[in-house]
């Protein structure tokens, strides 16, 4: 009897909501569709996005081929890129930069890497890090003297990586001592991009070893200071236009007045802009799926085979299919981090899952869109084997896979207890 005046009475509860249910409203839900998606691009954005392109295809594409058998950016096109604003995207504008969204720095990354892998990287350099570190952790006087030649003409480099640190990368052996008004910097830095081309090095380094990771700090170092110097470049496997080379500290006198940050927050900064920095990757990792795809699709319109375009065996439309759906999740989860970063809002899961993604997916894509051009895609006469070898670098560089998966892991973790 007591279940039987629970049922009933819960039925009437029931009714009694049912009756006050929401209606829904007429409204245009394409409309309201389209204004929650990802690709709700600003009209900013969407100009960055055409005018990046077109810069892409009129001043890169030419010279792409020519600049990794040099093993260098021409000078030339280093000024373009500059003059477009695309070392600057979201710096105020009140310190010369273009004052976008970091969105459009990923948008502009992806974009460029379509074309050339290693443009992206230069643009992605200086948009999520060494900008970054400036705008976040510099006195207003350090913004006002670098920021403006960042925005022009300055390259930067960040100096973090040593060989015999790596992933665990705050157990660096580089040391810094206070002298009076200056610090004494001691090291080698190694695989730094940009390093031959660089007019400042953000250096981090120890300046109490028996802290650990809590005594690193970040320093300002001109290209010019005494004690610096440009070690060998590495022979890579690709993205050869970027320089990437050691750079060696030697009694290396740094003014006090270039600490970047506070004494022992270093290891903090680094932290925070990997964080961001990855989402630039996952963008770069993205353009190289679609230049790959975009590059290699026609082809298979093309070519004819058994009476028909290779297009039309099922076989091959599924595993197009595939890769289209697969690269579309990767820019979607890369976008979502973009935008997260954007409102402020928690991004280092969704960061590191881009990532992770997108280079994993960038070697399968690269890899299935060789076999798809046949010996063709085995020659340097076509782009297939230089994206290939470019995305390589992508499930190792500012985080491996590894990593990534333990900071995912993490934060799931974190939901359960």
């Amino acid at each position: 009897m007591n279940n039987l005046r629970r049922f009933i009475s819960i039925t009437q509860l029931l009714r009694t909501i049912q009756s006050k249910s929401w209606v829904p409203r007429q409204c245009n839900m394409t409309s309201t569709a389209i204004n929650q998606s990802l690709y709700n691009f600003s009209e900013d954005e969407r100009m960055l996005k055409e005018t990046v392109a077109r810069f892409g295809k009129e001043h890169v594409e030419p010279y792409v081929r020519e600049m990794e058998e040099a093993g260098g950016f021409k000078p030339e096109l280093i000024q373009a890129i500059f003059d477009q604003g695309l070392m600057s995207i979201d710096v105020p504008l009140e310190y010369g930069g273009s004052g976008q969204t970091f969105f459009s720095v990923a948008l502009a990354i992806e974009e460029i890497s379509k074309i050339d892998p290693s443009v992206g990287l230069f643009i992605d350099l200086s948009n999520t890090l060494i900008n970054r570190l400036f705008l976040i952790y510099g006195t207003e006087e350090q913004k006002s003297h670098f920021l403006p030649r960042l925005t022009k003409n300055l390259v930067g480099s960040f100096c973090l990586s040593e060989p015999t640190s790596g992933s665990d990368a705050f157990s660096l052996k580089t040391t810094a001592k206070k002298q009076g008004d200056y610090y004494i910097l001691n090291g080698t830095k190694m695989w730094i991009s940009n390093a031959e081309i660089s007019g400042v090095y953000l250096v981090m380094a120890n300046l109490n070893p028996q802290a650990k990771h809590k005594g690193i700090s970040t320093f300002i170092v001109d290209r010019d200071t005494e004690g610096l110097r440009i070690g060998k470049r590495e022979k890579k496997l690709g993205l050869k236009a970027s320089s990437t080379c050691m750079v060696h500290f030697d009694d290396c006198k740094v003014p006090a007045k270039n600490l970047l940050g506070k004494e022992g927050e270093g290891y903090k900064y680094a932290i925070s802009m990997l964080n961001e920095g990855r989402i630039g990757i996952a963008a770069q990792m993205i353009g190289i799926c679609q230049g790959t795809f975009d590059k290699t699709i026609p082809y298979t319109k093309e070519r004819k085979q058994f009476g028909q375009r290779i297009f039309d065996f099922q076989g091959m439309q599924h595993q197009i299919a595939s890769l289209a759906t697969e690269i579309e999740a990767a820019r979607l989860l890369t976008y979502n981090a973009a935008r997260l970063r954007d409102a402020k809002l928690p991004f280092v899961k969704e960061a590191a899952m881009a990532k992770l993604y997108a280079s994993e997916l960038a070697g399968k894509v690269t890899s299935k869109c060789i076999d798809f051009m046949g010996g063709l895609g085995f020659s340097c006469e076509y782009p297939q084997e230089k994206f290939f070898r470019d995305c390589k670098v992508g499930t190792i560089y500012e985080g491996t896979s590894n990593m990534q998966l333990n900071t995912i892991a993490k934060f799931i973790d974190n939901l359960e207890r």
